[in-house]
């Protein structure tokens, strides 16, 4: 069997040095998401860590994970945590930047308010904001998909107020959070001349495609023997989602169907949308999602089966999934929400892909 090569890389977040070219990390798991920064956590030892304190300074260093020279993963060090003799690492994709930066001039500066706006151009409005200031340049790059979706209206346009102090990841956030709208994950790569790209991939109406030539089937890939949960606690057939404001001010939208089932109904509270477009989308999604009744949420495989090897099915796709154990008979198309490699562990390298039903997704129609 041939070895998996795992190299672990640090660099400094502005000047672009590389700090550490080979770090010797342990525990490492690491996996992108749909809407999502993903996450890398890892351990090393604190001899390391006390001779080399400028490679794990957290919220300044870029980590990358490379996996037989192809860049898996790549994202910011959050969080560097003494625990007893080990120093613990947290560390999260390009989107979790947003989380950290502020509109501090209103309107991103000029770019909004925005009215029948792409919200593929107000994330990458965003992002360029973001990466204008001072010392606020990562060089991600955001593609540049275009969408028929549409945000703002002449009556309530999409606003970023200075005064509220509005984060640009929860600005994003909503943007991809209903139907009819862009998905983005974050990516990482090598680039030809040896330089590495970071950027945020966008994908209208969908992320990812419906694949035929890969597969999860119990038996064949899938190492474990997931549950399939059904629970009414979960269920809704209504959902009645609230906006911004207060009192009879506050911002509602209900969407119920008759499904021949007891009428259940469930809240969901959004006290940041202010768009009664994007508060309906939101709470349509929320009831799709809410009615389906037993799904696979997870399965871990083995990364080098040629049902599925790592590298060959990306966040969004739509897998055919098939699990057979003592519960239950499950087949059927499940979406791909992200995935976690962990690189090492007693029954060596495995992936755990995070799934949902294909059919709880409603597309947008594209450009």
């Amino acid at each position: 069997m041939t070895r998996t090569g795992y190299r672990y890389i640090a660099q400094h977040a502005l000047t672009g040095e590389v700090l550490a070219p080979d770090l010797p990390l342990s525990d490492v798991e690491y996996g992108p998401e749909l809407n999502g920064p993903g996450s890398f956590t890892a351990k090393v030892a604190p001899r390391l860590a006390r001779t080399r304190p400028e490679v794990f300074e957290e919220g300044n260093v870029l980590l990358y994970a490379e996996r037989d020279g192809f860049l898996r993963w790549g994202g910011i060090l959050w969080q560097a945590t003494p625990e007893d003799r080990i120093l613990s690492l947290e560390a999260a994709g390009w989107s979790s930047y947003l989380q950290r930066r502020h509109d501090i001039h209103g309107e991103l500066d000029g770019r909004g308010p925005y009215v029948y706006a792409d919200p593929c151009k107000v994330i990458r409005d965003a992002w360029a904001y973001a990466q204008s200031l001072p010392d606020g340049d990562l060089g991600v790059t955001v593609d540049a998909t275009t969408s028929t979706a549409k945000v703002g209206t002449p009556a309530e346009p999409l606003k970023s107020a200075w005064w509220e102090e509005p984060v640009l990841g929860d600005m994003v956030d909503d943007l991809v959070s209903g139907d009819d709208s862009p998905d983005y994950t974050c990516d990482t790569a090598w680039r030809s001349d040896g330089s590495i790209s970071r950027r945020v991939r966008l994908g209208y109406p969908r992320l990812g495609a419906r694949r035929t030539d890969v597969s999860f089937s119990t038996g064949i890939n899938v190492l474990n023997s997931p549950a399939v949960p059904r629970s009414a606690d979960e269920y809704a057939n209504t959902v009645i989602a609230t906006g911004a404001g207060e009192g009879r001010s506050k911002r509602r939208h209900i969407d119920s169907v008759r499904d021949g089932r007891l009428r259940l109904e469930s809240v969901l509270a959004l006290p940041e949308v202010k768009g009664t477009d994007i508060l309906a989308a939101r709470a349509r999604a929320e009831r799709i999602r809410r009615q389906i009744r037993g799904t696979v949420e997870e399965v871990r495989i083995r990364p080098d089966h040629p049902a599925a090897p790592l590298g060959s099915f990306q966040v969004g796709d739509d897998v055919m999934t098939q699990v057979s154990n003592d519960w239950t008979e499950f087949s059927g198309w499940m979406r791909v929400l992200g995935w976690t490699v962990r690189a090492g562990g007693d029954d060596g390298e495995s992936i755990t892909v995070s799934l949902a039903r294909a059919d709880s997704f409603n597309y947008g129609t594209a450009a």
